[in-house]
């Protein structure tokens, strides 16, 4: 688990082919690595991944089919920059809100303007996923913990302060990039939970007809 609260900014090394999948190479530039060991879980760009070797500035994990079909690390190349965060502890101050690095889906920055020292961005959601935005409720874009703004059909709006701007890969973020985005923990279980019984049965999704039923429409 981790917060959505970057801790260093690093970079795709190296990538070797294996077998369909990969392993990355991550630099892990500034980020604290002294009580890292093997076998730890590491979040990059919001990705959740295991380090199955450990240097003094960087580390290797394996990165299956599904993760590289699902996340922007299928289209990373050697030097881009990452968002890294290591897995919270007991200890650690919840300053974002629970992120899992499973991510969801991959969305695209649509906007980009300037507002005060801060910049807003509009991001467009896969439609699958604009059921879980809310307004003033938490998303997590790239491993960041973040809150929407607004929201408008699959679209919604972020605030992105100086400091984020400064410490993480959204300050490099242009309209048009893809991002990883992971919906907050409560709307998925939520909406199994939605299914009752009907969660047993193959998957057909939140339908009126279950809301009705569930008592949320009268």
């Amino acid at each position: 688990m981790f917060t959505g609260i970057i801790q260093a900014k690093g970079s795709l090394s190296r990538s070797e082919s294996r077998g369909g999948d990969c392993r990355l190479v991550i630099a892990t530039g500034s980020l604290a690595m002294g009580d890292v060991k093997l076998g730890d879980s590491i979040a990059v760009n919001g990705v959740c991944l295991t380090a199955v070797e450990l240097g003094p500035q960087h580390f290797s994990a394996d990165v299956s089919r599904e993760t590289l079909s699902r996340t922007t690390l299928g289209a990373a190349v050697v030097g881009t920059p990452v968002n890294l965060e290591l897995a919270l502890l007991p200890t650690t101050r919840l300053g974002g809100h629970l992120v899992s690095g499973h991510v969801d889906g991959v969305g695209r920055v649509v906007g980009k303007q300037d507002d005060g020292r801060s910049w807003r961005f509009t991001v467009e959601a896969p439609a699958g996923l604009a059921r879980y935005m809310a307004e003033k409720g938490s998303i997590c874009i790239n491993g960041i913990s973040l809150t929407v703004n607004e929201v408008d059909g699959a679209r919604f709006g972020v605030n992105i302060v100086p400091h984020t701007l400064n410490e993480t890969t959204l300050g490099s973020t242009e309209v048009g990039d893809a991002v990883n985005l992971e919906v907050d923990l409560l709307a998925r279980y939520l909406e199994r939970l939605l299914l009752g019984e009907r969660a047993a049965e193959p998957r057909s999704g939140v339908t009126m007809d279950l809301l009705n039923d569930s008592g949320f429409i009268s």
